[in-house]
Protein backbone atom coordinates (compact mmCIF):
# COMPACT_ATOMS: atom_id res chain seq x y z
CA UNK A 1 0.00 0.00 0.00
CA UNK A 2 1.61 3.78 -0.86
CA UNK A 3 1.38 6.11 1.76
CA UNK A 4 1.93 9.70 2.55
CA UNK A 5 3.43 11.23 5.55
CA UNK A 6 1.92 13.64 7.67
CA UNK A 7 4.91 13.34 9.03
CA UNK A 8 22.63 42.53 -6.29
CA UNK A 9 27.40 42.49 -10.91
CA UNK A 10 29.90 42.03 -8.09
CA UNK A 11 33.84 41.17 -8.44
CA UNK A 12 34.92 37.97 -9.07
CA UNK A 13 36.55 35.89 -5.91
CA UNK A 14 39.80 36.22 -5.72
CA UNK A 15 42.72 33.31 -5.98
CA UNK A 16 42.56 33.66 -2.20
CA UNK A 17 39.08 33.03 -1.64
CA UNK A 18 38.71 30.26 -3.50
CA UNK A 19 41.42 28.82 -2.24
CA UNK A 20 39.74 28.93 0.89
CA UNK A 21 36.54 27.78 -0.37
CA UNK A 22 38.40 25.02 -1.98
CA UNK A 23 39.65 24.37 1.91
CA UNK A 24 36.36 24.79 3.39
CA UNK A 25 34.82 21.90 0.89
CA UNK A 26 37.28 19.46 1.79
CA UNK A 27 36.36 20.14 4.93
CA UNK A 28 32.66 19.93 4.48
CA UNK A 29 33.64 16.50 2.80
CA UNK A 30 35.95 15.40 6.02
CA UNK A 31 32.77 16.22 8.23
CA UNK A 32 30.09 14.60 6.02
CA UNK A 33 31.81 11.39 6.01
CA UNK A 34 32.19 11.58 9.76
CA UNK A 35 28.33 11.97 9.68
CA UNK A 36 27.96 9.56 7.72
CA UNK A 37 29.43 6.89 10.10
CA UNK A 38 27.83 8.11 13.20
CA UNK A 39 24.66 7.69 10.42
CA UNK A 40 24.79 4.00 11.40
CA UNK A 41 23.39 4.78 15.42
CA UNK A 42 20.61 6.44 13.30
CA UNK A 43 16.87 4.17 13.91
CA UNK A 44 16.40 2.95 10.44
CA UNK A 45 13.21 4.05 8.98
CA UNK A 46 13.25 1.36 5.76
CA UNK A 47 15.46 -0.49 3.72
CA UNK A 48 14.67 -0.07 -0.48
CA UNK A 49 16.43 -1.28 -3.40
CA UNK A 50 16.13 2.37 -4.41
CA UNK A 51 15.94 5.84 -2.79
CA UNK A 52 14.77 8.73 -4.56
CA UNK A 53 15.04 12.37 -3.13
CA UNK A 54 12.50 14.53 -4.71
CA UNK A 55 9.37 14.12 -5.94
CA UNK A 56 9.30 16.46 -9.25
CA UNK A 57 9.68 15.10 -12.90
CA UNK A 58 13.09 13.79 -12.05
CA UNK A 59 12.40 11.78 -9.00
CA UNK A 60 9.06 10.65 -10.05
CA UNK A 61 9.80 9.51 -13.05
CA UNK A 62 12.75 7.64 -11.59
CA UNK A 63 10.88 5.95 -9.48
CA UNK A 64 8.88 4.48 -11.34
CA UNK A 65 11.14 2.85 -13.78
CA UNK A 66 12.64 1.52 -10.87
CA UNK A 67 9.63 -0.26 -9.45
CA UNK A 68 8.21 -1.35 -12.85
CA UNK A 69 12.22 -3.03 -13.44
CA UNK A 70 11.54 -4.89 -10.43
CA UNK A 71 12.91 -2.88 -7.73
CA UNK A 72 11.92 -1.73 -4.12
CA UNK A 73 11.85 1.95 -3.54
CA UNK A 74 11.06 5.10 -1.84
CA UNK A 75 10.88 8.63 -2.67
CA UNK A 76 12.08 11.28 -0.30
CA UNK A 77 10.13 14.56 -0.42
CA UNK A 78 11.20 17.42 1.77
CA UNK A 79 7.96 19.41 0.98
CA UNK A 80 4.38 18.53 2.42
CA UNK A 81 3.47 18.83 -1.37
CA UNK A 82 4.36 16.23 -4.04
CA UNK A 83 4.98 17.43 -7.64
CA UNK A 84 8.00 19.95 -7.08
CA UNK A 85 8.82 22.71 -9.76
CA UNK A 86 6.99 20.40 -12.52
CA UNK A 87 4.10 20.86 -11.01
CA UNK A 88 3.60 24.46 -11.19
CA UNK A 89 5.38 24.43 -14.69
CA UNK A 90 3.52 24.88 -17.87
CA UNK A 91 4.91 21.31 -18.80
CA UNK A 92 6.58 21.38 -21.80
CA UNK A 93 8.93 18.41 -22.63
CA UNK A 94 11.42 18.67 -25.65
CA UNK A 95 12.26 15.24 -26.59
CA UNK A 96 13.59 14.84 -30.12
CA UNK A 97 11.88 11.74 -31.93
CA UNK A 98 9.67 10.43 -29.23
CA UNK A 99 6.06 8.49 -30.51
CA UNK A 100 4.07 11.92 -30.25
CA UNK A 101 5.69 13.83 -32.42
CA UNK A 102 6.32 11.29 -35.08
CA UNK A 103 2.50 9.90 -35.05
CA UNK A 104 1.57 13.83 -35.32
CA UNK A 105 3.96 13.64 -39.05
CA UNK A 106 6.70 15.89 -37.05
CA UNK A 107 9.26 15.20 -39.86
CA UNK A 108 11.93 14.48 -36.85
CA UNK A 109 15.22 11.95 -37.21
CA UNK A 110 18.11 11.38 -34.74
CA UNK A 111 20.83 12.68 -37.41
CA UNK A 112 18.84 16.32 -37.18
CA UNK A 113 18.46 16.11 -33.46
CA UNK A 114 21.90 15.51 -33.05
CA UNK A 115 23.33 18.22 -34.86
CA UNK A 116 21.01 20.55 -33.60
CA UNK A 117 21.66 19.67 -29.87
CA UNK A 118 24.95 19.69 -30.39
CA UNK A 119 24.88 23.29 -32.08
CA UNK A 120 22.87 24.35 -29.20
CA UNK A 121 24.88 23.65 -26.51
CA UNK A 122 28.51 23.70 -28.45
CA UNK A 123 31.06 21.48 -27.13
CA UNK A 124 31.13 22.14 -23.19
CA UNK A 125 28.51 19.01 -22.76
CA UNK A 126 30.09 15.85 -23.47
CA UNK A 127 28.82 13.84 -26.32
CA UNK A 128 28.49 11.10 -24.57
CA UNK A 129 25.85 12.82 -22.37
CA UNK A 130 24.02 14.51 -25.08
CA UNK A 131 23.98 10.99 -27.03
CA UNK A 132 22.26 9.83 -23.87
CA UNK A 133 19.38 12.43 -23.77
CA UNK A 134 18.83 12.06 -27.62
CA UNK A 135 18.81 7.93 -27.19
CA UNK A 136 16.83 7.62 -24.11
CA UNK A 137 14.33 10.25 -24.42
CA UNK A 138 11.99 8.49 -26.60
CA UNK A 139 11.99 5.45 -24.81
CA UNK A 140 10.82 7.20 -21.86
CA UNK A 141 7.71 9.03 -23.18
CA UNK A 142 6.88 5.86 -24.18
CA UNK A 143 7.57 4.04 -20.59
CA UNK A 144 5.58 6.52 -18.84
CA UNK A 145 2.68 6.30 -20.90
CA UNK A 146 2.44 2.53 -21.00
CA UNK A 147 3.01 2.99 -16.86
CA UNK A 148 0.80 5.89 -15.47
CA UNK A 149 -2.37 7.47 -17.11
CA UNK A 150 0.05 10.19 -18.88
CA UNK A 151 -0.69 11.15 -22.46
CA UNK A 152 0.63 14.15 -24.54
CA UNK A 153 0.26 16.22 -26.60
CA UNK A 154 2.40 18.10 -29.87
CA UNK A 155 2.95 21.81 -29.01
CA UNK A 156 2.66 22.30 -32.64
CA UNK A 157 4.06 25.50 -34.34
CA UNK A 158 6.24 25.95 -30.54
CA UNK A 159 9.46 26.25 -32.87
CA UNK A 160 12.88 24.96 -31.51
CA UNK A 161 14.50 28.62 -29.85
CA UNK A 162 17.15 28.14 -32.27
CA UNK A 163 15.06 26.66 -35.35
CA UNK A 164 17.77 28.23 -38.00
CA UNK A 165 20.43 26.36 -36.70
CA UNK A 166 21.03 22.53 -38.53
CA UNK A 167 18.72 20.13 -37.47
CA UNK A 168 16.43 22.63 -35.57
CA UNK A 169 12.37 22.42 -36.23
CA UNK A 170 10.41 25.52 -37.02
CA UNK A 171 7.25 24.32 -35.80
CA UNK A 172 8.68 22.38 -33.02
CA UNK A 173 9.49 19.10 -31.04
CA UNK A 174 7.82 20.21 -27.94
CA UNK A 175 4.88 17.84 -26.07
CA UNK A 176 2.80 18.67 -22.83
CA UNK A 177 1.02 16.62 -20.53
CA UNK A 178 -3.04 15.69 -22.07
CA UNK A 179 -5.90 16.26 -19.72
CA UNK A 180 -6.33 14.50 -17.05
CA UNK A 181 -9.01 13.65 -13.96
CA UNK A 182 -7.45 14.59 -10.80
CA UNK A 183 -10.10 12.33 -9.36
CA UNK A 184 -7.84 9.32 -9.93
CA UNK A 185 -5.78 10.66 -7.35
CA UNK A 186 -8.49 10.00 -4.54
CA UNK A 187 -7.02 11.55 -1.21
CA UNK A 188 -3.82 12.39 -2.59
CA UNK A 189 -4.88 14.85 -4.73
CA UNK A 190 -4.74 17.16 -2.06
CA UNK A 191 -1.34 16.86 -1.66
CA UNK A 192 -0.83 18.10 -5.30
CA UNK A 193 1.79 21.25 -5.08
CA UNK A 194 -0.25 23.24 -6.59
CA UNK A 195 0.54 25.81 -10.13
CA UNK A 196 2.63 28.65 -10.36
CA UNK A 197 -0.14 30.87 -11.63
CA UNK A 198 -3.81 29.47 -11.60
CA UNK A 199 -5.98 28.70 -14.83
CA UNK A 200 -9.18 30.81 -14.62
CA UNK A 201 -12.27 28.76 -12.94
CA UNK A 202 -14.51 27.48 -15.45
CA UNK A 203 -12.06 26.88 -18.31
CA UNK A 204 -9.62 23.91 -19.30
CA UNK A 205 -6.11 25.44 -20.69
CA UNK A 206 -3.26 23.86 -21.80
CA UNK A 207 0.27 25.36 -22.46
CA UNK A 208 -0.21 25.49 -26.10
CA UNK A 209 -3.48 27.65 -25.55
CA UNK A 210 -1.58 30.49 -24.08
CA UNK A 211 -0.89 32.56 -27.17
CA UNK A 212 -3.73 32.35 -28.19
CA UNK A 213 -5.91 33.47 -25.07
CA UNK A 214 -3.19 36.39 -25.26
CA UNK A 215 -4.82 37.33 -28.55
CA UNK A 216 -8.77 36.58 -27.96
CA UNK A 217 -10.15 40.32 -28.08
CA UNK A 218 -8.15 40.92 -31.64
CA UNK A 219 -7.83 37.45 -32.82
CA UNK A 220 -10.77 35.14 -34.71
CA UNK A 221 -8.90 32.09 -33.78
CA UNK A 222 -8.06 33.49 -30.19
CA UNK A 223 -11.58 33.93 -29.60
CA UNK A 224 -12.57 30.46 -30.52
CA UNK A 225 -9.76 28.87 -28.63
CA UNK A 226 -10.79 30.95 -25.24
CA UNK A 227 -14.45 29.37 -26.25
CA UNK A 228 -12.58 26.00 -26.38
CA UNK A 229 -11.18 26.36 -23.03
CA UNK A 230 -14.46 27.20 -21.70
CA UNK A 231 -16.13 24.12 -23.28
CA UNK A 232 -13.50 22.06 -21.77
CA UNK A 233 -13.61 23.57 -18.36
CA UNK A 234 -17.49 22.82 -18.92
CA UNK A 235 -17.64 19.71 -19.77
CA UNK A 236 -15.63 18.93 -16.79
CA UNK A 237 -17.75 20.39 -14.90
CA UNK A 238 -20.94 17.97 -16.11
CA UNK A 239 -19.31 14.85 -15.36
CA UNK A 240 -18.15 16.06 -12.12
CA UNK A 241 -14.44 15.49 -12.54
CA UNK A 242 -11.25 17.49 -11.67
CA UNK A 243 -9.57 18.98 -14.48
CA UNK A 244 -5.91 19.17 -14.49
CA UNK A 245 -3.20 20.26 -17.67
CA UNK A 246 0.03 21.17 -17.78
CA UNK A 247 2.42 20.75 -14.86
CA UNK A 248 -0.48 19.57 -12.84
CA UNK A 249 -1.62 16.84 -15.03
CA UNK A 250 2.05 15.98 -15.33
CA UNK A 251 2.57 15.41 -11.70
CA UNK A 252 -0.56 13.96 -11.09
CA UNK A 253 0.04 11.29 -13.81
CA UNK A 254 3.01 9.96 -12.56
CA UNK A 255 2.10 10.22 -9.18
CA UNK A 256 -1.09 7.74 -10.29
CA UNK A 257 1.37 5.65 -12.02
CA UNK A 258 3.62 5.71 -8.35
CA UNK A 259 0.39 4.61 -6.58
CA UNK A 260 -0.36 2.36 -8.98
CA UNK A 261 3.09 0.52 -8.68
CA UNK A 262 3.32 0.28 -4.97
CA UNK A 263 5.97 3.04 -4.37
CA UNK A 264 5.57 5.19 -1.07
CA UNK A 265 5.75 8.73 -1.16
CA UNK A 266 6.80 10.18 1.99
CA UNK A 267 6.09 13.43 2.10
CA UNK A 268 7.79 16.12 4.67
CA UNK A 269 10.57 14.12 4.84
CA UNK A 270 14.04 16.20 3.92
CA UNK A 271 17.31 14.70 3.29
CA UNK A 272 19.98 15.99 5.91
CA UNK A 273 22.99 13.65 4.41
CA UNK A 274 23.51 10.87 2.52
CA UNK A 275 24.77 7.90 4.15
CA UNK A 276 28.26 6.12 3.02
CA UNK A 277 30.17 2.85 3.45
CA UNK A 278 33.26 1.64 2.40
CA UNK A 279 33.18 4.41 -0.20
CA UNK A 280 29.74 3.97 -1.79
CA UNK A 281 26.57 5.99 -0.82
CA UNK A 282 23.99 3.07 0.69
CA UNK A 283 21.02 5.59 1.60
CA UNK A 284 19.90 8.97 3.11
CA UNK A 285 19.43 10.58 6.44
CA UNK A 286 16.76 12.55 6.69
CA UNK A 287 15.18 14.38 10.63
CA UNK A 288 14.58 11.08 12.68
CA UNK A 289 16.34 8.22 10.99
CA UNK A 290 18.03 6.48 7.56
CA UNK A 291 16.69 5.36 4.64
CA UNK A 292 19.30 2.18 3.34
CA UNK A 293 19.44 1.42 -0.43
CA UNK A 294 20.65 -1.87 -1.25
CA UNK A 295 21.50 -0.56 -4.73
CA UNK A 296 21.43 3.62 -4.93
CA UNK A 297 20.59 6.56 -4.13
CA UNK A 298 19.11 8.82 -6.98
CA UNK A 299 18.64 12.93 -6.16
CA UNK A 300 16.06 14.55 -8.00
CA UNK A 301 15.55 17.22 -5.30
CA UNK A 302 15.52 20.48 -7.48
CA UNK A 303 18.29 23.23 -7.64
CA UNK A 304 19.46 25.99 -4.82
CA UNK A 305 17.21 28.92 -6.19
CA UNK A 306 15.85 29.43 -2.93
CA UNK A 307 19.27 29.45 -1.43
CA UNK A 308 20.60 33.00 -0.94
CA UNK A 309 23.78 31.77 0.62
CA UNK A 310 24.63 29.66 -2.68
CA UNK A 311 23.42 31.98 -5.27
CA UNK A 312 26.05 34.82 -3.53
CA UNK A 313 28.07 32.24 -3.63
CA UNK A 314 28.09 30.83 -7.19
CA UNK A 315 26.14 33.22 -9.47
CA UNK A 316 26.58 37.07 -10.60
CA UNK A 317 25.14 40.18 -8.73
CA UNK A 318 22.29 41.55 -8.82
CA UNK A 319 20.77 38.26 -7.58
CA UNK A 320 18.47 37.26 -4.85
CA UNK A 321 15.79 34.74 -3.83
CA UNK A 322 12.80 36.55 -4.97
CA UNK A 323 12.94 36.31 -8.81
CA UNK A 324 12.57 32.80 -9.02
CA UNK A 325 9.64 31.06 -9.83
CA UNK A 326 10.83 27.71 -8.60
CA UNK A 327 9.42 25.62 -6.14
CA UNK A 328 10.34 27.53 -2.83
CA UNK A 329 11.72 23.93 -1.03
CA UNK A 330 14.54 24.07 -3.85
CA UNK A 331 17.40 25.25 -1.84
CA UNK A 332 20.12 22.45 -2.29
CA UNK A 333 19.85 19.82 -0.22
CA UNK A 334 20.50 17.62 -2.80
CA UNK A 335 23.67 19.97 -4.47
CA UNK A 336 25.62 20.37 -0.98
CA UNK A 337 25.22 16.27 0.44
CA UNK A 338 26.41 15.21 -2.77
CA UNK A 339 29.36 17.74 -2.17
CA UNK A 340 29.91 16.77 1.13
CA UNK A 341 30.86 12.96 -0.29
CA UNK A 342 33.45 14.33 -2.44
CA UNK A 343 30.97 15.29 -5.74
CA UNK A 344 32.02 17.54 -8.46
CA UNK A 345 29.78 20.56 -9.54
CA UNK A 346 29.12 22.40 -12.61
CA UNK A 347 27.21 25.13 -14.62
CA UNK A 348 26.65 26.97 -10.93
CA UNK A 349 26.53 29.99 -12.46
CA UNK A 350 23.73 29.87 -14.61
CA UNK A 351 19.62 29.50 -14.64
CA UNK A 352 17.05 28.98 -16.24
CA UNK A 353 16.54 32.54 -16.83
CA UNK A 354 13.93 34.43 -17.73
CA UNK A 355 13.02 38.55 -18.16
CA UNK A 356 10.18 38.89 -14.79
CA UNK A 357 8.15 41.45 -13.77
CA UNK A 358 8.91 41.45 -9.44
CA UNK A 359 4.89 41.41 -8.69
CA UNK A 360 3.91 41.67 -5.10
CA UNK A 361 3.53 38.54 -4.29
CA UNK A 362 5.35 36.46 -6.59
CA UNK A 363 7.69 37.50 -9.75
CA UNK A 364 5.76 36.94 -12.87
CA UNK A 365 8.18 35.28 -15.58
CA UNK A 366 7.28 37.45 -18.74
CA UNK A 367 6.63 35.22 -22.02
CA UNK A 368 3.94 36.71 -24.45
CA UNK A 369 3.82 40.05 -23.15
CA UNK A 370 7.98 41.39 -24.10
CA UNK A 371 7.14 39.40 -27.96
CA UNK A 372 3.80 40.96 -28.83
CA UNK A 373 4.13 43.83 -30.64
CA UNK A 374 4.10 47.34 -29.65
CA UNK A 375 6.97 46.90 -26.72
CA UNK A 376 10.24 47.58 -26.52
CA UNK A 377 13.16 46.98 -23.26
CA UNK A 378 15.50 49.73 -22.60
CA UNK A 379 17.97 50.49 -19.74
CA UNK A 380 18.97 52.63 -17.12
CA UNK A 381 19.81 55.00 -20.02
CA UNK A 382 16.84 54.26 -21.44
CA UNK A 383 18.36 52.26 -24.55
CA UNK A 384 17.10 49.48 -26.36
CA UNK A 385 19.77 46.64 -25.97
CA UNK A 386 18.35 43.48 -26.48
CA UNK A 387 15.67 41.42 -28.96
CA UNK A 388 12.77 41.56 -26.81
CA UNK A 389 11.38 38.39 -28.51
CA UNK A 390 14.33 36.41 -28.23
CA UNK A 391 14.73 33.25 -26.28
CA UNK A 392 14.04 34.02 -22.72
CA UNK A 393 17.19 32.67 -20.98
CA UNK A 394 19.41 34.66 -23.93
CA UNK A 395 17.74 37.94 -23.03
CA UNK A 396 18.84 37.49 -19.00
CA UNK A 397 22.58 36.55 -20.32
CA UNK A 398 22.34 39.93 -22.13
CA UNK A 399 21.33 41.63 -19.06
CA UNK A 400 23.87 40.07 -16.82
CA UNK A 401 26.72 40.08 -19.61
CA UNK A 402 26.14 44.04 -20.10
CA UNK A 403 24.96 45.17 -16.55
CA UNK A 404 28.22 46.05 -15.34
CA UNK A 405 28.90 48.10 -17.99
CA UNK A 406 25.92 49.95 -19.93
CA UNK A 407 23.26 48.95 -16.54
CA UNK A 408 20.68 47.00 -17.52
CA UNK A 409 19.34 45.34 -14.32
CA UNK A 410 16.85 46.29 -13.95
CA UNK A 411 15.27 46.95 -17.28
CA UNK A 412 11.74 48.59 -18.22
CA UNK A 413 8.80 47.16 -20.46
CA UNK A 414 7.84 50.24 -22.67
CA UNK A 415 3.96 50.39 -23.96
CA UNK A 416 1.11 52.21 -24.41
CA UNK A 417 -2.71 51.82 -24.24
CA UNK A 418 -2.79 50.81 -27.74
CA UNK A 419 -1.09 47.69 -26.66
CA UNK A 420 -2.96 47.28 -23.70
CA UNK A 421 -6.22 47.80 -25.96
CA UNK A 422 -5.33 44.50 -27.70
CA UNK A 423 -3.88 42.05 -25.12
CA UNK A 424 -3.90 40.48 -22.32
CA UNK A 425 -1.04 41.00 -19.93
CA UNK A 426 -0.54 38.14 -17.21
CA UNK A 427 -4.16 37.64 -16.13
CA UNK A 428 -5.58 40.99 -16.94
CA UNK A 429 -7.52 41.14 -19.87
CA UNK A 430 -7.46 43.69 -22.57
CA UNK A 431 -8.62 47.66 -21.50
CA UNK A 432 -9.03 46.78 -17.73
CA UNK A 433 -7.14 48.13 -15.07
CA UNK A 434 -3.85 46.96 -13.84
CA UNK A 435 -3.61 46.24 -10.14
CA UNK A 436 -3.14 49.09 -7.42
CA UNK A 437 -0.29 47.40 -5.86
CA UNK A 438 1.50 46.72 -9.27
CA UNK A 439 1.87 50.74 -8.80
CA UNK A 440 2.49 50.68 -5.62
CA UNK A 441 5.45 47.90 -5.40
CA UNK A 442 6.87 49.71 -8.33
CA UNK A 443 6.54 46.91 -10.70
CA UNK A 444 4.98 49.49 -12.78
CA UNK A 445 4.36 52.43 -13.86
CA UNK A 446 2.06 54.91 -16.15
CA UNK A 447 2.15 58.40 -17.59
CA UNK A 448 0.51 60.28 -20.23
CA UNK A 449 3.87 61.54 -21.98
CA UNK A 450 6.94 59.71 -23.07
CA UNK A 451 8.67 62.34 -20.62
CA UNK A 452 6.80 61.53 -17.70
CA UNK A 453 7.44 58.24 -17.86
CA UNK A 454 11.21 58.15 -18.07
CA UNK A 455 11.26 60.52 -15.12
CA UNK A 456 8.68 57.83 -13.38
CA UNK A 457 11.46 55.38 -14.12
CA UNK A 458 14.56 57.32 -13.76
CA UNK A 459 15.95 57.02 -17.46
CA UNK A 460 16.47 60.49 -19.46
CA UNK A 461 13.67 61.55 -20.79
CA UNK A 462 15.51 62.59 -24.12
CA UNK A 463 16.76 58.86 -24.28
CA UNK A 464 13.43 57.32 -24.28
CA UNK A 465 12.45 59.50 -26.49
CA UNK A 466 14.98 58.82 -29.22
CA UNK A 467 14.48 55.30 -29.03
CA UNK A 468 10.97 54.68 -28.75
CA UNK A 469 11.10 56.81 -32.01
CA UNK A 470 13.65 54.75 -33.57
CA UNK A 471 11.74 51.34 -32.55
CA UNK A 472 8.36 53.36 -34.41
CA UNK A 473 10.24 53.61 -37.29
CA UNK A 474 11.36 50.03 -37.36
CA UNK A 475 8.09 48.74 -36.49
CA UNK A 476 6.80 50.80 -39.82
CA UNK A 477 9.13 49.49 -41.75
CA UNK A 478 8.49 45.75 -40.50
CA UNK A 479 12.45 45.54 -39.63
CA UNK A 480 14.50 45.32 -36.78
CA UNK A 481 17.51 45.98 -38.26
CA UNK A 482 19.03 47.10 -34.74
CA UNK A 483 18.31 43.61 -32.77
CA UNK A 484 16.85 41.60 -35.43
CA UNK A 485 13.30 41.02 -33.42
CA UNK A 486 11.18 39.19 -36.27
CA UNK A 487 14.04 37.40 -38.41
CA UNK A 488 14.02 34.03 -36.00
CA UNK A 489 10.52 31.98 -36.69
CA UNK A 490 10.95 31.73 -33.06
CA UNK A 491 10.34 35.49 -32.67
CA UNK A 492 6.79 34.93 -33.66
CA UNK A 493 5.29 32.41 -31.69
CA UNK A 494 3.77 34.80 -29.47
CA UNK A 495 2.89 37.40 -31.80
CA UNK A 496 -0.18 38.76 -33.78
CA UNK A 497 -0.58 37.56 -36.82
CA UNK A 498 -2.74 40.27 -37.79
CA UNK A 499 0.26 43.19 -37.56
CA UNK A 500 1.88 43.67 -40.90
CA UNK A 501 4.60 43.04 -42.39
CA UNK A 502 6.13 41.63 -38.96
CA UNK A 503 4.17 40.44 -36.33
CA UNK A 504 6.98 41.46 -33.51
CA UNK A 505 6.58 45.04 -34.37
CA UNK A 506 4.35 47.56 -34.11
CA UNK A 507 4.44 51.30 -32.62
CA UNK A 508 3.79 53.24 -29.55
CA UNK A 509 1.34 56.04 -30.38
CA UNK A 510 -1.48 55.89 -27.58
CA UNK A 511 -0.88 57.59 -24.47
CA UNK A 512 -1.20 56.94 -21.39
CA UNK A 513 2.19 54.53 -21.68
CA UNK A 514 3.36 52.15 -19.53
CA UNK A 515 6.33 50.48 -17.69
CA UNK A 516 7.20 47.18 -16.27
CA UNK A 517 10.04 46.71 -14.17
CA UNK A 518 11.97 43.85 -15.44
CA UNK A 519 14.57 41.93 -13.58
CA UNK A 520 16.49 38.94 -14.37
CA UNK A 521 13.89 35.95 -13.15
CA UNK A 522 14.31 32.02 -13.38
CA UNK A 523 12.53 28.33 -13.56
CA UNK A 524 15.21 27.17 -11.50
CA UNK A 525 18.86 27.11 -11.23
CA UNK A 526 20.88 25.20 -13.99
CA UNK A 527 23.81 24.09 -11.94
CA UNK A 528 24.16 21.27 -10.02
CA UNK A 529 26.28 17.64 -9.80
CA UNK A 530 29.06 16.31 -12.44
CA UNK A 531 27.38 13.63 -13.87
CA UNK A 532 27.95 11.16 -16.83
CA UNK A 533 26.03 9.81 -19.17
CA UNK A 534 24.48 7.16 -17.32
CA UNK A 535 23.45 9.62 -14.73
CA UNK A 536 26.11 8.52 -12.38
CA UNK A 537 27.62 11.59 -9.91
CA UNK A 538 30.94 12.58 -10.63
CA UNK A 539 34.05 13.47 -8.52
CA UNK A 540 36.03 16.76 -9.64
CA UNK A 541 38.54 14.22 -11.14
CA UNK A 542 35.49 12.61 -13.30
CA UNK A 543 35.82 9.02 -10.86
CA UNK A 544 32.56 7.87 -10.22
CA UNK A 545 30.78 8.08 -6.66
CA UNK A 546 29.37 4.73 -6.31
CA UNK A 547 25.56 4.42 -5.55
CA UNK A 548 25.15 7.90 -6.31
CA UNK A 549 22.87 9.25 -9.33
CA UNK A 550 21.21 12.53 -10.23
CA UNK A 551 18.54 13.89 -12.11
CA UNK A 552 16.80 17.07 -12.90
CA UNK A 553 17.89 20.51 -11.61
CA UNK A 554 20.26 18.97 -8.72
CA UNK A 555 22.54 17.84 -12.14
CA UNK A 556 24.22 20.24 -14.07
CA UNK A 557 22.25 20.77 -17.18
CA UNK A 558 23.17 18.59 -20.60
CA UNK A 559 21.55 21.68 -21.98
CA UNK A 560 24.69 23.51 -21.10
CA UNK A 561 24.62 27.56 -21.23
CA UNK A 562 21.19 27.45 -23.70
CA UNK A 563 18.28 26.34 -24.58
CA UNK A 564 17.28 23.87 -26.87
CA UNK A 565 13.24 24.50 -26.72
CA UNK A 566 10.26 24.61 -24.88
CA UNK A 567 10.87 22.01 -22.17
CA UNK A 568 14.79 21.63 -22.10
CA UNK A 569 14.55 21.53 -18.50
CA UNK A 570 11.44 18.72 -17.93
CA UNK A 571 12.29 16.54 -21.41
CA UNK A 572 16.02 15.90 -19.59
CA UNK A 573 15.30 15.61 -15.85
CA UNK A 574 12.26 12.93 -16.73
CA UNK A 575 15.67 11.48 -19.31
CA UNK A 576 18.05 10.87 -16.80
CA UNK A 577 16.15 10.01 -14.31
CA UNK A 578 14.66 7.23 -16.01
CA UNK A 579 18.45 6.35 -17.29
CA UNK A 580 19.67 5.92 -13.63
CA UNK A 581 17.17 3.87 -12.15
CA UNK A 582 17.69 1.91 -15.50
CA UNK A 583 21.69 1.86 -14.95
CA UNK A 584 20.69 0.60 -11.08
Amino acid sequence: MTTTSADPAGPRPTRRQLLGTTAAAGLAVATGVQQSARAADLPLLGTYDVVVIGSGAAGMTAALTAAKRGLSCVVLEKAPTFGGSAARSGAGIWIPNNSVILAAGVPDTPAKAAAYLAAVVGPEIPAARQQAFLANGPAMISFVMANSPLRFRWMEGYSDYYPELPGGLPNGRSIEPDYLDGNILGAELAHLNPPYMAVQDGMVVFSADYKWLALSAVSVKGLAVATECLARGTKALTLGQTPLTMGQSLAAGLRKGLLDAGVPVRLNTPLTDLFVENGTVTGAVVPGGLYRARRGVIVGSGGFEHNLAMRTQYQQQPIGIDWTVGAKENTGDGIRAGQRVGAGVALMDDAWWGPAIPLPGQPYFCLAERTLPGTLLVNAAGRRFVNEAGPYSDVVHTMYERNPTDPDIPAWLITDQNYRNRYLFKDVAPTFVLPDDWYSSGAAKKAWSLDALATAIGVPPAALRTSVDRFNSLARQGTDTDFHRGDSVYDHYYTDPSVLPNSCLAPLWLPPYYAFRIVPGDLGTKGGLRTDARARVLREDGSVISGLYAAGNASAAVMGRSYAGAGSTIGPAMTFGYIAARDL
